[in-house]
């Protein structure tokens, strides 16, 4: 496991942000997103994502970025889910398997208590199996799941809710 290193996300580390999602997307497993974004097109995600509300962490080797994670609110402006957040975490190629994940994702949990969040919650594939291997280590349970509703080129996939209580 690789000594992991972990910060909050800075302007200046989108380009590597960007860089991760967009491996990611061209995985076909691990976001429904098909396209590349740009950074251009981040630029607002991060300045939405407040340190003090919902950050985005990043974790470094050597001052690369390596992953990032970021916690998202649920559903904006409904009062009563203002102590859920969306989490979602992407490793870059080089460093999966290596404790990235589990690292930023138990940091985003461990962060919770001080950040007023009493629940986490995760979308992912259900393909993307990594992911339900490692969300389950962590204690999240599957809340749901949503079959068919992602279509890659007419391979369809369901989309699966995993989530956890991190403040009772």
């Amino acid at each position: 496991m690789t000594d992991v290193s972990i910060r909050l996300a800075r302007t200046d580390d989108l380009a590597e942000i960007v860089t991760i999602y967009n491996q990611a997307i061209l995985l076909k497993s691990a976001t429904a997103d098909t396209s590349p974004v740009s950074v251009q097109s981040r630029e607002q995600w991060l300045a939405d994502h407040r340190p003090e509300t919902y950050p985005v962490y990043v974790s470094t080797q050597d001052e690369a970025v390596t992953g990032w994670c970021s916690l998202s609110p649920y559903r904006p402006g409904r009062e009563a889910l203002r102590f859920t957040a969306e989490v979602s975490y992407y490793v870059h190629e080089v460093w999966r398997r290596q404790g990235i994940g589990r690292a930023l994702l138990q940091h985003a949990v461990d962060e919770c208590p001080r950040l007023g969040l009493k629940t986490l919650f995760a979308l992912l594939l259900e393909i993307n199996t990594p992911s339900v291997a490692l969300l389950e280590s962590l204690g999240f349970g599957r809340w749901g799941f949503m079959p068919g509703v992602a279509d890659f080129d007419g391979s369809e996939c369901g989309h699966l809710v995993y989530g956890r209580r991190v403040v009772e």
